[in-house]
């Protein structure tokens, strides 16, 4: 492999574009890098960019530390450290580290600690593994498994979303948190649109209801309220807290006249 500069490369890759523009399945190629090496022939082409390698087909925006193009007329694209982009056509936000892509069935493969966001819907997927189709607009997830939309929170070994139809599939350990509640199955399939949920398979759930935990927590309150307020305010433990202190009030007096009456006693009464 022989090493060419960016005007080489810039020219190459022109003269690539311009030759796969004559086939059904062309689409043009934008790059650039801090440096590139590469091949360029008739029937294999394999380019290697590095340093803020950038990548731009009519579909798909990719940035990476490293991007390498290979097969005929650079049908495989496959990027490796601090990967994002997006894809323009299925409005796809992601992240990772490693991303193959191939320009002629439309399918990436994204691996290690994969970020894909549905921004149209609003909808977060967080897996180890997810292959997307971007000619059905499928994502197939697979390890740690987080999907989040709304209230929804999606976790399970292996998923499915079907982003046209706004439908999630969930499979092994699976579980759905919506606010408070808890469904575990199987086997679940949510639907992302009208919230609706279906269980398979070892069905277990939790629901809380909102409104009377809330309307209960309000009860007591007022309750321990109202009782605070009557043992401050009531006139009869008023009536009792003035008679205790004016018995007390009393105790001390009878006890200060007994005092008196000793010290003025006679010399002859104290004798006796």
């Amino acid at each position: 492999m022989k090493k060419i500069n960016k005007f080489t490369a810039i020219l190459s890759f022109f003269l690539s574009s311009v030759f796969a523009t004559a086939t059904a399945s062309a689409e043009k190629i934008t790059f650039s890098a801090d440096s590139m090496t590469g091949i360029v022939g008739d029937k294999s082409d394999s380019t290697t960019l590095s340093g803020e390698a950038y990548v731009l087909t009519d579909s798909m925006e990719i940035f990476a530390d490293q991007i390498g193009l290979s097969g005929k007329n650079f049908r495989f694209i496959e990027a490796q450290g601090n990967i994002k982009g997006k894809n323009m056509e299925s409005e796809l936000e992601f992240t990772c580290e490693k991303l193959k892509y191939d320009r002629e069935t439309k399918i990436a493969e994204l691996s290690d600690n994969v970020n894909l966001k549905d921004t149209k819907n609003n909808v977060n997927a967080k897996a180890q593994i997810i292959e997307y189709n971007q000619n059905t607009d499928t994502a197939v997830m697979q390890i740690e498994i987080e999907l989040t939309q709304k209230d929804n929170i999606c976790t399970g070994a292996y998923a499915i979303y079907r982003k046209n139809d706004q439908m999630l599939e969930l499979s092994g350990n699976s579980q759905i948190k919506q606010g408070q509640d808890t469904f575990r199955a199987q086997q679940i399939t949510l639907d992302l649109t009208s919230q609706e949920i279906t269980l398979d398979g070892r069905v277990k759930g939790s629901i809380v209801d909102e409104q009377k935990s809330a309307a209960d927590g309000k009860e007591a309150e007022n309750a321990e309220n109202a009782e605070s307020e009557t043992t401050e305010k009531t006139p009869e433990n008023q009536e009792s807290t003035e008679e205790t202190k004016t018995e007390e009030k009393n105790t001390e007096t009878a006890a200060s006249d007994s005092t008196d009456s000793a010290e003025k006693s006679t010399p002859q009464e104290k004798a006796e």
